[in-house]
């Protein structure tokens, strides 16, 4: 084992980030969605790479089991396509907490993200990378109305 912390630290992290995806298995097989280890390894390290690229520090296991929570029960996500959009939100997540400068908080942007995803999105991550932060400040302002899917007639 090395001494050296540097090394230590990421090796820790992403094991306690890889467990903690396991455990969130239990609630997504209930909706039909698993991961396996392999992929479980592949949003770990798309965990890693998306902080690195956004120049982001997160502590403990990061956002990613709350994706998992969040969307798990998505009716526009295929079992095949499972992993791949999770790595995907993931990634924009970190975008769009960089670009929305912390004004967020990670629950709201998470909302935010998944009633876009399963409302207008209709499950593109195409259109969900296409969001600016007007997009996001106007379905925050809007969630939970009735004509939540006509928020952008509404404004501007």
């Amino acid at each position: 084992m090395s001494n050296n912390l540097s090394e230590w630290v990421p090796q820790a992290l992403a094991q306690a980030t890889a467990q903690a995806v396991r455990q969130c298995n239990a609630l997504s097989e209930m909706y039909g969605q698993s991961l396996s280890d392999g992929q479980i390894v592949s949003l770990v390290q798309g965990r890693f790479a998306a902080l690195r690229d956004t120049g982001r520090v997160e502590p403990g296991v990061g956002v990613l089991p709350r994706l998992i929570y969040a969307f798990c029960d998505s009716p526009v996500i295929q079992r095949d396509e499972y992993c791949n959009t999770l790595g995907a939100l993931q990634t924009l997540f970190y975008d769009l907490k960089n670009e929305a400068e912390n004004t967020l908080t990670d629950d709201e942007l998470i909302e935010t993200m998944k009633s876009i995803f399963n409302g207008r999105a209709q499950g593109s991550m195409e259109y969900m990378e296409n969001l600016t932060l007007a997009d996001l400040f106007r379905a925050l302002r809007h969630a939970g109305r009735e004509d939540d899917e006509d928020f952008d007639d509404d404004d501007d």
